[in-house]
């Protein structure tokens, strides 16, 4: 199953451990994710259920090609990387 998971910095803000999931897209995997902890959703996609400007999502160490549906495909032995990213100076 897919491996989800989720930086130390998005990590403070909602409790997201590190997970396995079923699902055949990046899209399905954070659906599974989000049905347990839908607060979470909110941190990653917007209101279209587009991915955040700010969040990164890559699979298996390279940024998804699909950032408005998310629907790069997955397989059993992939990990998802959730990563909001930082700015300031």
């Amino acid at each position: 199953m897919p491996r989800v998971v989720f930086t130390p910095n998005l990590r403070r803000h909602v409790e997201c451990p590190e997970t396995t999931v079923v699902g055949t897209t990046v899209a399905e995997a954070l659906a599974e994710v989000f049905a347990e902890n839908p607060r979470l959703g909110g941190y990653v996609l917007d209101e279209q259920g587009r991915t955040r400007q700010h969040v990164m999502v890559y699979l298996n160490g390279r940024p998804i090609d699909d950032r408005l549906q998310q629907s790069d495909a997955v397989s059993e032995d992939d990990e998802i990387y959730v990563m909001q990213a930082l700015s300031g100076g």
